[in-house]
């Protein structure tokens, strides 16, 4: 959808609902384009935990690596 700068400030409501209907909107002004208004994407992010018991690590694995291990982690032997 398209819409003159007067027509965005005169029928904001509405167009924000329009929005979260799905729908983009254009502003122009003076003909040329110079805004897009689209809905926010909503972040789906895990909350810290989520796989909490859903894994278990090694003993020691926080531990740094040997200059051995290192070697081989970076040659692909690891």
């Amino acid at each position: 959808m398209q819409v003159s700068v007067h027509e965005a400030k005169t029928h904001l409501s509405r167009l924000l609902d329009l929005i979260q209907d799905g729908e983009e909107v254009i502003i122009h002004r003076h003909g040329k384009p110079v805004a897009r208004l689209e809905a926010v994407r909503q972040s789906h992010e895990a909350p810290f935990g989520a796989m909490r018991g859903e894994f278990q690590m090694k003993e020691g694995w926080e531990r740094p690596l040997t200059d051995e291990e290192t070697d081989a982690f970076w040659d692909g032997k690891w």
